[in-house]
């Protein structure tokens, strides 16, 4: 039996399906099949329990799966201990990155990391959804907002404000609003997830908050699309800091109601277990703090947005 054989079973006992877990790992379906035949052998049981429609774990399976699960982890942190003291820093790193962020800032920082560090090689899931890290196949996430379950490891990279933004020429056709009741008759653009549209924008003045229900002609599920519609004058979008920070510093849009604030957030790269925290996963934490904090930065020197966000 062989130790990518043992990969092989920890796959086909997470999806229930040979055919599935072969897509995972990036093998023909034959392979992964010969593969899990060619442990049973070699144990002297059968791992799972086969039917015309539905694969599960055989007893054995059930009292096996977990020890072999701790094996792997167990060989996977000694090799990375080592790799640590000898400094080397290679291995697939598959991230999973928000559309705008991803695309239009952290991609051309992946691109630096990687010509630092030749050696690693980048596979990257672009999207909004919620991240299953096993579904998606992915070993670490840059997401906005902490992590909402115990079981996810992650390091905060900072806190990030969010904005209310338009173009001047949008302002200068519509108005500008002076107060968060003013925002009703104009147009929202809107970020939908998992069905839900966002057009609710809470606003806080010290003490007081404001709950503004808006009206728009505009709804996406993807972050990125929301801020060109922006850019392009629109209407009014309400948008992370980070997100709108090159139109924001260029002049393209301008920060509306700074005395109001839309509910800030924070950046968290996050992982499923301790296990995918590499020395390369580390290094790549260092360098997003590095760069996001740098932006922050500029954006408090051209007074977009408070220097408390630094604290």
């Amino acid at each position: 039996m062989l130790l990518e054989d043992l990969q092989v079973i920890l796959k086909v006992a997470e999806f229930r399906s040979i055919t599935a877990a072969a897509a995972s790992l990036d093998m023909r379906t034959a392979t992964a099949s010969a593969a899990l035949k060619r442990a049973e052998k070699s144990l002297g049981m059968d791992l799972f329990v086969r039917t015309t429609r539905h694969l599960r774990l055989s007893s054995a399976g059930e009292k096996y799966i977990p020890l072999c699960e701790q094996a792997l982890q167990m060989l996977d942190q000694a090799k990375q201990n080592m790799k640590g003291e000898l400094d080397i820093i290679d291995g697939d790193m598959r991230i999973a990155l928000s559309s705008d962020l991803g695309r239009n800032m952290v991609a051309s920082w992946l691109d630096e990391f990687m010509d630092t560090y030749p050696a690693i090689s980048l596979r990257a899931n672009i999207s909004d959804h919620n991240i299953d890290f096993y579904r998606d196949s992915v070993d670490l996430a840059l997401r906005y907002g902490s992590p909402n379950s115990a079981n996810i490891y992650g390091f905060k990279i900072c806190n990030v404000p969010r904005l209310l933004c338009a173009t001047q020429d949008y302002l200068d056709k519509n108005g500008t609003p002076q107060h968060p009741q003013d925002l009703a008759s104009h147009n929202g653009l809107f970020y939908q997830l998992q069905d839900i549209t966002h057009d609710v924008w809470d606003f806080s003045q010290q003490k007081a908050t404001f709950k503004i229900k808006m009206r728009g002609n505009r709804v996406s599920n993807d972050g990125d699309l929301v801020r060109r519609w922006c850019v392009a004058g629109k209407g009014l979008a309400v948008k992370s800091a980070l997100d709108m920070s090159n139109d924001l510093l260029s002049g393209k849009v301008v920060n509306l109601l700074p005395d109001f604030t839309p509910t800030a957030t924070e950046l968290w790269l996050i992982f499923p277990n301790r296990q995918s925290i590499t020395p390369a996963a580390r290094l790549l934490r260092d360098m997003l703090k590095e760069k996001s904090t740098h932006i922050l930065k500029q954006l408090v020197e051209k007074g977009i947005v408070n220097k408390s966000i630094l604290n």
